[in-house]
């Protein structure tokens, strides 16, 4: 039998009328569970229960709302082989990859643990004489949590983690292709002592749970994070209730070479932020812009590491990539590349299914060269393990390449100047920036987002993500 997971609302875990198999994508005879898919009707009963538990959590002790994140923390910390290979199963990430985001999410809660202690304001003269001022921040009221599939515990973690430290409540809503993270997350914030309907689990589709949470009166505020065209949705339902929003959505991220990089630091840079996680980040490297006079050089040291590079089961040791999420991430991939051949580029390497050992989604990392800037492999997300390659004449052709996107994510360089570097960071149109790194990596203690079509709204994590869990108010008295 398959074991059915439930949904959390109002302190109490509450079955549903249907559930749904959640199938491991490295092999799709395995079932990780069943979980429920939950209804409007429980999700407005998941928002009445965080706003009737607003008023007393709003106003709880500062080491009440610590003490229940760092326990958070340290539970996801001591179970993180376990919870790092639950979300290696469901979602295709390798083990370490899975590990790595689990630790992640522990150090996630950790740091704003130590925010609900830091919590500031400002004593200001008014300008009237016998007057004081004070600027303050409030919780702002029930937040709905929306997330994406490809980091299933991080990225809850780093809405959650806010929301819950500011003293906001919660009604979130996973993926419905990784609810099994999400699950095991409320299960570790309710033994660690959240109050009844403080924090609401309620799984289920996008069009029945998602759309409620979107438009119940009750939902303050909703943060989301996945694709662009669901975050105009998004965007246009919360304007309609005047609700606050925030929008983490694509990328289609430049890593730039200059001749004078190191060609084994640049190769690394983009395998790993083109190909790793299976390419299914936001912040992936999928536009490779390459300086001329090193162009050939590092062409050929990327094909044979990406010929190098083990597709396999996540779990298994010695793999570098597993699979994609599901059979319609595969398919969606593969159609990018006929679709790229049909436009004229020239596929470098890669682009096939694979069949493996085990029956799954896999794929291997593909790299188009030769293409014109207006075809759809080099300006659409892809969301796969494809990147596009390009030459550029020089440094102000390079930074004019990367930036004609839609969107402003992340970028990269890779140099040993001085002066590219420190440029570039002027530069570059994008809300990250890296330098000899991948543009993947990015840190839980400074803000994360984009600009232009990747993001809208306040930067999450760090102490920026005040900025959207919070509103501020002037307050004004006598002395």
């Amino acid at each position: 039998m398959t074991k059915k997971h439930h949904n959390y609302i109002a302190g109490s875990w509450v079955t549903g009328e249907e559930y749904s198999n959640n199938i491991n994508p490295s092999d799709t005879d395995d079932i990780v569970g069943a979980f429920a898919l939950g209804s409007v009707s429980d999700v407005a009963e998941a928002v009445e229960a965080a706003r009737s538990a607003f008023a007393s959590w709003s106003r709880s002790g500062i080491l009440q709302r610590a003490g229940l994140l760092s326990k958070v923390a340290r539970t996801i910390h001591d179970r993180k082989e376990e919870l790092g290979r639950l979300l290696s199963r469901e979602e295709g990430k390798t083990l370490a990859e899975g590990v790595g985001e689990t630790v992640r999410a522990a150090q996630v809660f950790d740091f704003f643990a130590g925010e609900c202690l830091r919590l500031v304001g400002e004593k200001l003269p008014s300008v009237r004489p016998g007057v004081d001022v004070e600027v303050t921040r409030e919780p702002i009221g029930v937040v709905g949590i929306i997330t994406p599939w490809n980091f299933p515990i991080a990225i809850p973690a780093w809405k959650i983690a806010p929301a819950l430290a500011y003293g906001n409540c919660v009604v979130f809503k996973p993926a419905n292709l990784t609810p099994a993270c999400a699950h095991a997350l409320t299960e570790i914030i309710v033994e660690a002592g959240a109050p009844p309907g403080v924090f609401n689990l309620v799984m289920g589709r996008g069009r029945e749970v998602g759309e409620e949470i979107l438009t119940n009166p009750g939902i303050d505020a909703v943060t989301f994070t996945g694709s662009v065209e669901t975050g105009r949705h998004v965007a246009s339902r919360c304007v309609e209730q005047m609700k606050k929003f925030q929008l983490e959505m694509g990328g289609k991220n430049p890593l730039v070479v200059m001749n004078d990089a190191d060609l084994h630091i640049a190769v690394e840079c983009a395998i790993n932020g083109a190909f790793f996680s299976t390419g299914q980040r936001c912040t992936a490297s999928s536009r490779l812009i390459v300086e001329d006079g090193i162009y050939e050089k590092f062409l050929s040291a990327i094909r044979t590491r990406m010929n190098e590079l083990v597709v396999g089961n996540a779990l298994d040791k010695g793999v570098d990539i597993g699979p994609l999420v599901d059979q319609t991430q595969l398919e969606k991939t593969l159609k990018y590349i006929d679709i790229g051949k049909s436009e004229g580029a020239d596929l470098v390497c890669g682009g096939e299914a694979l069949t493996l050992e085990t029956p799954g989604f896999y794929f291997a990392p593909a790299l188009f060269s030769n293409f014109s800037e207006t075809m759809r492999v080099a300006t659409e997300e892809i969301f796969g393990p494809v990147a596009v390659i390009q030459r550029a004449e020089d440094y102000e052709h390079a930074v004019a390449l990367a930036n004609e996107t839609k969107f402003g994510l992340s970028a990269g360089i890779c140099t040993t100047s001085l002066a590219h570097a420190t440029s570039f960071k002027r530069d570059s149109q994008a809300g990250m920036v890296m330098v000899n790194l991948p543009t993947a990596g990015v840190d839980f203690h400074v803000p994360f987002g984009g600009r232009k079509g990747s993001s809208y709204g306040s930067r999450e994590q760090g102490r920026y993500a005040a900025e959207f869990y919070t509103v501020v108010k002037t307050a004004y008295s006598t002395s």
